[in-house]
């Protein structure tokens, strides 16, 4: 046992331990997500001044080749490329960079693709290249030097779109996330979901850059044989606080958050209008998870809702969001934002802050939340519409459906929720109902044609399965079925097995 207490524990020299080239496998398992990472990408181009970023989806027939981000920043020496480069690389960044740690580069794009090349060019220096290959970077942090030629290539493969004299360009090869087999319309189905998804969180997570005249960010997909151009289209602001009217005419308002580590925070409460059908209010998130805080960095959303354990999400509070521009905090304090600037971590002393907020009104930030939920409730009297209670969701049926399910409807507390399987069934039936097992099974044979080719989940075919989720409420709501019920599956097993057997024959054709 230790007889005294040593508040500082002793040492006896020091011993240099590089890391070992596992490392990089680390660094490449950060759990970014695909969005997250392009984002993080962009956050570069923004750093370097660019004024347009072009993210290039490159296919070669029916197949997703490479990926590329092409800015038209004031681009990197040889240097300069070194240093981004390196793992832990810290460049100069100023208070006003996106950027923080020096990892977001590499981790974010080592998280989804086997090789990262950066080819680079300043306005007074020639291309110069760097890649990391995933089978090197372990073995030895062999980073390759990319041939000048092919450099200079690249960089005239995107002269005026985007790059002008200047610029940089990282490509993405081996992406994991790409279709494995592009045949049967599985590449033009990824693309589309997942061009639609990026616009998404690019315009919502960089909606104060898109909102200038002076940025732009374009997504486009081509064929690399043909030059064909699949798509090309701007990725437009979605602005969390861009509603035509409040829903309460006395907000937004600022409250005033004294914390007293870092001084006054400032929060911009917003009541959004009821039942909007704006993209700006549905388009990303469930409802519970749209609600809450709103941080900032330097103009750049680093978190998008949520309640950073001041309160729980719930449903009532859907309409409330609060904006707050994260103040300098030189040693992370009180805000501690995530590597991936997808969250911020609040300390203890921000949350006791809010109880004690208020704005020039004298209203404290508990009214504020008073208020959007009374909106919220109000509406929903107005509405005068009592939804019919359904059977819960269960397994098989995909958790953002799910959601969403259990957001829209009442579910009844007592009942046991419904399950979807694939199972062999004869051909002349679509689907079987197991009320004692509150299971509903879907015949197997069709499930590859209603699938397009793509490898089956347990969460797979959620439109089928949601469909039949909200057509069959009855069926499991009763324990036993009457005359025209039996009649009305009759029908839809019928229609249902033709409408499978036409996805048949469209795969066979």
């Amino acid at each position: 046992m230790v007889s005294e207490w040593q508040f500082e524990v002793p040492t006896a020299g020091s011993k240099r331990l590089p890391p070992d080239g596992r490392y990089m496998e680390a660094l490449s398992s950060q759990g970014y997500g695909f969005d997250v990472a392009i984002a993080d990408l962009v956050d570069n181009s923004i750093d370097a001044g660019a004024e347009n970023v072009l993210v290039h989806f490159l296919r070669d027939g029916d197949q997703l080749v490479s990926l590329v981000i092409v800015d038209d920043g004031k681009g990197m020496d040889e240097a300069e490329l070194d240093v981004a480069m390196t793992v832990g690389g810290r460049r100069g960044y100023d208070r006003k960079s996106l950027g923080m740690f020096g990892t977001g580069l590499k981790s974010a794009s080592l998280s989804h693709a086997n090789s990262l090349t950066v080819v680079s060019r300043t306005k007074r220096t020639r291309p110069v290249g760097r890649r990391w290959l995933m089978e090197r970077a372990k073995d030895g942090f062999e980073c390759d030097i990319i041939d000048p030629n092919y450099a200079q290539d690249f960089v005239d493969f995107y002269q005026g779109c985007p790059i002008a004299f200047q610029g940089t360009i990282v490509r993405w090869d081996g992406v994991k996330d790409f279709p494995k087999h592009g045949g049967g319309g599985q590449t033009d189905r990824y693309l589309h979901r997942t061009v639609n998804k990026l616009g998404l969180h690019l315009g919502l997570y960089l909606h104060r850059f898109l909102a200038r005249d002076d940025f732009h960010i374009t997504i486009s997909v081509q064929d690399v044989r043909t030059g064909v151009e699949y798509a090309n289209y701007g990725v437009e602001s979605l602005d969390p606080f861009a509603y035509p009217v409040s829903g309460d005419s006395t907000y937004p308002s600022t409250f005033t958050a004294d914390i007293p580590a870092l001084g006054p925070v400032h929060l911009d409460a917003h009541v959004w209008p009821p039942r909007s059908s704006l993209d700006e209010y549905k388009a990303f998130g469930a409802v519970m998870e749209r609600a809450g805080f709103y941080f900032y960095r330097n103009d750049r959303l680093v978190q998008a809702g949520g309640w950073n354990n001041f309160r729980q999400p719930e449903q009532h509070m859907a309409l409330a969001r609060v904006a707050i521009d994260l103040p300098d905090d030189p040693e992370a304090v009180v805000f501690r934002l995530t590597v991936k600037k997808e969250g911020v971590q609040a300390s203890p002393e921000f949350v006791g802050s809010l109880e004690d907020a208020k704005d020039d009104q004298g209203r404290t930030f508990a009214q504020y939340l008073e208020d959007a939920e009374r909106v919220y409730r109000e509406a929903r009297k107005r509405a005068g519409v009592a939804r019919k209670a359904a059977v819960p969701p269960g397994r098989g049926v995909d958790p953002q459906v799910r959601q969403v399910i259990e957001e829209e409807l009442p579910v009844l507390a007592n009942e046991e929720p419904l399950q979807f399987r694939w199972q062999k069934l004869s051909s002349d039936k679509f689907f079987e109902i197991d009320q004692e097992a509150h299971m509903l099974l879907l015949n197997q044979h069709y499930r590859a044609a209603l699938l397009g080719g793509r490898d089956g989940s347990l969460n797979d075919a959620p439109m089928v399965k949601t469909l039949m989720y909200l057509l069959m409420q009855d069926a499991f709501q009763r324990e036993r079925m009457g005359s025209r019920l039996k009649d009305n599956i009759e029908l839809w097993q019928s229609i249902l097995v033709a409408a499978a057997r036409a996805e048949l024959d469209r795969v066979a054709d």
